[in-house]
């Protein structure tokens, strides 16, 4: 490899190593360092790193890949139905009533009408990351509020997808695409949709429970990269933009008991590359234009921030809830998120939209991003009295804990809800856990109380009411996450029982010195099963 690219790469991941601890550190979320740090490196600053050095684009690139195969992976059709009119009405509103004014204003200056209308488009997304992770901080995913916002994100990532297979139609000259070229994408779309529905059926049916039964994270590792990267390919080969095929490649591997640890084993990876995207960003904010025009980007800014949050507004509104609740809310989706710049990056390449362009943009969106944990804990810290008010079958937040009488449940898999659901019938209290807010829908529904968030952080186990639990259960399919959850729930309460889900028997004393009570290891049960099985067949145990 060359140097010129060795020396960035490192600038990159020492600095962002850096800026990710501290913002862990003053509880913020690292995309924001990541995007700071890109800024603060960038020739307009310091000038360690150039955005055009092309392998540290392609890493990014990786990044894009991996966030889109991570949203098909927990995309859930079952839960797109569910949210019903909520999901429908008000996330295409809101994308609605962003894009048309903006895409208006460009027109009006002078854009071509393929570009403004992908710009358009692109901002009005918001970060379903940024807003997933702080509404599960503030225990606030099972709330009214909570769960439309959820709606609205679930639609701009379902919207994600015709945008990106329209981007080869968009490149070019701005002339307005034949009805061949339309028939011809159609097909090919089709085509892929149809490929992805049977490599999903391939998937479920054969090729993950045969690489299951081997026991070996490294080959599911591997598995994983190999169908990302062969369905990626295939969609850039048949002229669909590769993100489609990353996100399809998601979906293949979605609906079946092993996504959440596939999920799991690929989120490294996924957190590096991203942290090279959100960097890579930074490196194209303009801070040159930012001295040299303050007044239009600060403009550009507010008119941007004031049209998404009168959209949310209207949204909100229209899925039932009363116009002075809609008011912080909206302010919280009032940000342009990750996909807005996957779509400006896209469509930079496909020849849609200018370099300078592109570099405009990403100065306005990631200047919005900058302050969105802000608006976000701002606009749900406090819900309205108001939208109490309202008529929900299932209010789920957690109230008052009877210690006697309360379980916390961490993992919702199939064993967190087989434990969960027993602990119900038998009249105990729980609280279901989670990192991602998906699967915690049901049990919402279900009016259990529900917290979204990574266990292994001590404010996520006290929302979730550890400290005065009487049991605590940890369902987590790995082990190294297992043993820090345990850690941190023993240090918050020491009287509690806490129960453990152990894969492999070698980690069993390590999670009882971490302060397990009982360690369940999937590996000597199944190996003690396994024996009694042979013996009662083979008549050796009579």
């Amino acid at each position: 490899m060359h140097e010129s690219f060795i020396e960035p790469l490192l600038i990159v991941l020492t600095t962002g190593l850096l800026a990710g601890t501290i913002c862990r550190r003053i509880s913020l979320p690292p995309l924001m360092g990541y995007l700071l740090l890109g800024t603060v490196l960038s020739e307009g600053v310091l000038g360690w790193v150039s955005a055009d050095v092309v392998e540290i684009a392609h890493l990014a690139e990786l990044g894009v890949f991996f966030l889109l195969f991570s949203i098909g992976l927990e995309l859930s059709l079952e839960e797109i139905r569910r949210m019903g009119r909520h999901l429908i009405v008000g996330g295409s509103i809101q994308m609605l009533f962003v894009a048309f004014p903006i895409a208006m204003l460009l027109v009006s200056r002078s854009w071509e009408w393929n570009a403004a209308i992908l710009v358009a488009a692109a901002l009005a997304f918001s970060s379903t990351v940024l807003v997933f992770r702080l509404l599960g901080e503030m225990g606030q995913t099972s709330t009214p509020i909570g769960r439309r916002a959820i709606s609205i994100l679930l639609f701009q990532d379902a919207a994600l997808v015709p945008l990106l297979l329209c981007i080869p139609l968009m490149a070019g000259t701005g002339e307005a695409a034949s009805f061949s070229d339309w028939a011809t994408l159609a097909a090919m779309s089709l085509a892929f949709v149809i490929a992805t529905i049977l490599l999903r059926f391939a998937m479920n049916g054969w090729v993950i429970p045969h690489i299951a039964q081997h026991r070996s994270p490294d080959l599911v590792i591997l598995m994983t990269l190999t169908i990302l990267g062969v369905v990626t390919l295939v969609a850039h080969r048949i002229g669909l933009p590769p993100a489609l095929g990353a996100f399809a490649a998601g979906l293949a591997f979605g609906g079946n008991r092993w996504s959440e640890q596939v999920d799991s084993l690929i989120l490294p990876f996924r957190e590096a590359f991203a942290a090279v995207f959100f960097v890579s960003l930074g490196l194209l904010i303009d801070v040159s234009g930012i001295v040299r025009e303050p007044l239009f980007v600060l403009g550009a800014v507010l008119l941007l921030m004031t049209i998404k949050a009168a959209a949310a507004v209207v949204a909100l509104k229209l899925t039932g809830m009363q116009f002075t609740a809609c008011l912080r809310p909206a302010v919280s989706l009032a940000h342009v998120g990750e996909f807005a710049f996957v779509l400006i990056l896209v469509g930079g390449s496909a020849g849609v939209i200018s370099p300078d362009e592109q570099r405009r943009l990403v100065t306005i969106a990631g200047a919005t991003l900058l302050v969105a944990p802000i608006l976000i804990r701002w606009g749900l810290a406090i819900p309205h009295p108001m939208d109490h008010q309202e008529h929900f079958d299932h209010e789920t937040t957690l109230t008052h804990i009877n210690p006697e009488r309360h379980y916390v449940v961490i993992g919702m898999g199939p064993v967190g809800r087989a434990v969960a659901a027993r602990l119900e019938t038998l009249g105990y209290e729980v609280t279901a856990v989670d990192s991602n807010p998906l699967n915690l829908q049901a049990f919402a529904h279900l009016g259990i109380a529900t917290v979204a968030g990574d266990a292994q952080q001590e404010r996520i186990l006290q929302n979730a009411g550890a400290e005065q639990s009487r049991g605590i259960v940890i369902c987590v399919p790995i082990d190294e996450v297992a043993h820090e959850i345990t850690r941190q729930a023993r240090r918050l309460n020491r009287d509690a029982n806490v129960i453990v889900r152990c894969r492999y028997a070698q980690h069993v004393k390590d999670l009882q010195k971490a302060g397990a009570n009982i360690v369940i290891s999937e590996e000597a049960r199944s190996t003690r099963d396994l024996v009694e099985a042979v013996e009662k067949l083979t008549g050796a145990g009579s």
